[in-house]
């Protein structure tokens, strides 16, 4: 597959050969929720916890005698059923991640690049730099290219001023290679990606 490069300017810097087992897969849906799923479930904290009875701080003693009151036979004043007790089954923390192959994990992310290329979503630019790092001439070159909501990959090293420059835009994510992700991938519009993170992207699914 073949697509053009461009400059952050918008004029054409030649093109480019992708390869076919990466950006040329018919994407699958199934494998792409299971990714997002597995990403969002691994991220969630999991530290919502409620008190338990063995947790509160209140007597275990019988809070009356078992016979001759009338009333309900009780124990503790911990138990649930009592304004102040103990939550019965109530949220502990734990982990919620869960796991899922690196085989799909890894065909995901082929699925997620051969989706934006399929959409027309994928742009490739020559190198992402800024000269001055200044936020106002960032924002007129994404205007020109036409991009509000993207997610943007560079290369291994990231350009300092270009990521500063870009970092407090609404709707733009700027990324090194090694940060790629399907979630990240699928909830922006386009996916920009740099020269060198085409280059490393084949290398690294050699």
């Amino acid at each position: 597959m073949d697509i053009k490069i461009k400059t952050l300017a918008g004029a054409e810097a030649g093109s480019v050969t992708l390869a076919d087992e990466i950006f040329g897969l018919e994407p699958r849906e199934d494998i792409l929720q299971r990714m997002v799923r597995y990403q969002l479930a691994k991220r969630q904290q999991g530290t919502h916890q409620s008190l338990g009875r063995a947790e509160i701080a209140r007597t275990g003693a019988k809070l009356y005698k078992q016979k001759g009151t009338g009333r309900a036979r009780h124990g503790s004043a911990r138990a649930p059923q009592f304004r102040g007790g103990g939550k019965a089954h109530g949220p502990v923390s734990r982990s919620h991640a869960h796991d899922l192959p690196k085989k799909v994990r890894a065909l995901a992310l082929k699925h997620a690049l051969s989706a934006k290329a399929k959409s027309g979503g994928l742009i490739v630019i020559d190198d992402l730099t800024s000269a001055d790092g200044k936020t106002k001439a960032v924002l007129a070159q994404f205007a020109g290219l036409g991009l509000t909501n993207a997610l943007i990959i560079g290369g291994a090293q990231l350009n300092e001023n270009f990521a500063r420059s870009a970092r407090n835009i609404p709707n733009i994510d700027v990324l090194p290679v090694q940060g790629i992700n399907v979630y990240d991938i699928l909830r922006r519009q386009t996916l920009v990606l740099s020269k060198a993170a085409v280059e490393a992207l084949e290398e690294r699914f050699k």
